[in-house]
């Protein structure tokens, strides 16, 4: 009888870092590693000697290696699929990375390392930006394809409970269904599943490997890191609503009109300014400053800061924004 081999494991973190920089929501990306140019989030082992946690050992190797002192930082999922790192026969080492969404105020002034740099999120995922319009490239390039492949299948799956067509429906919001814009990693996975990105094509997932092309649909990143950071956004958008995690995002002191800014950035949607305001003063979660500030370009706007005392007042103090359209 033949001995099995145990292919070792190796604990990784890996983090979608998010800043803003002019009213753009920024990650923090690598160009360096092993898929050549490919851009990918920060990765770091995990140092059980050093670290007592994983969030530490997030924080320190952040600090070290791109100079920045995150803020917020949460536990999204653990991502270990086949293909990440390894295949089929591989004895090198498989990673199982602990992906992390991690805010920040520091885009302007870390001391990156080589080959890192911010970037707009909306470079990866065109699809989410609804600030202006409903996206072109929706109609354009992916329904077209989400529908021909739905059209495919002749019986359905049992092992969902929504079939392709319900699920291009409900996720990208057609025949009068809501755009949830949480949803961006149920969006992304219908994607890789009818094979019309990057990924599924590097991965060898059928659906890709039988088109002779794959249309452009967003920069692709290495390995799975770009289902990680749709993790990351769709969290992100979420918690916008009942926790105060956008002040994370803003300086100590900022106008009403900065703050708006900041929460269609991250949620990608349009908001009505004086519905906005109206819901600001509901909540309670800033107040005046008693400063005005002169660098609006127009007419002085007054300065407000984030009232922490709203954290013993009540338990999900959010911004339960709905968006204009």
């Amino acid at each position: 009888m033949s001995e099995k081999v145990l292919t070792p494991i190796e604990i990784g973190l890996t983090a979608a870092i998010v800043a803003i920089e002019g009213n753009e929501p920024v990650i923090l990306t690598s160009s360096s590693g092993g898929d050549g140019k490919l851009a990918g989030l920060p990765f770091g082992p995990f140092d059980a000697v050093r670290h007592r946690t994983f969030e530490i050992g997030l924080r320190a190797w952040v600090e070290e290696q791109a100079g920045l002192r995150l803020g917020y930082v949460e536990q999204l999922y653990t991502f270990g699929d086949r293909g990440r790192h390894t295949q089929p026969g591989d004895t090198d080492v498989h990673v199982a990375s602990i992906g992390y969404l991690a805010l920040t105020r520091a885009a302007d002034n870390a001391a990156r390392a080589a080959g890192a740099t911010f970037e707009p999120w909306y470079r990866f995922f065109p699809w989410e930006d609804w600030r202006e319009a409903r996206p072109g490239i929706i109609e354009r390039d992916i329904l077209p394809e989400l529908m021909r492949w739905a059209d495919q299948t002749e019986q359905p799956d049992t092992a969902r409970a929504l079939g392709r067509k319900d699920r291009v429906r409900l996720y990208f919001g057609t025949e009068g269904a809501h755009w949830d814009e949480e949803r961006v990693l149920d969006r992304y996975e219908l994607l890789y599943e009818a094979g019309l990105v990057e990924e599924a094509r590097r991965d060898g997932r059928p659906a890709a490997l039988m088109r002779k092309s794959i249309p452009s649909l967003g920069v692709s990143m290495r390995f799975d890191h770009r289902r990680i950071l749709a993790t990351a956004m769709g969290r992100l958008r979420a918690k916008l609503k009942y926790r105060p995690v956008v002040f994370e995002l803003l300086p100590g002191e900022f106008t009403l009109t900065d703050l708006q800014r900041t929460v269609e950035a991250i949620s990608g949607r349009h908001l009505h300014k004086q519905n906005f305001r109206r819901l600001v003063e509901a909540a309670a979660l800033v107040e005046p400053t008693g400063v005005m500030s002169t660098q609006t370009g127009g007419r002085p706007a007054a300065l407000f800061r984030f009232r922490r005392e709203v954290l013993q007042e009540r338990p999900a103090p959010g911004l339960r924004v709905r968006a204009r359209r």
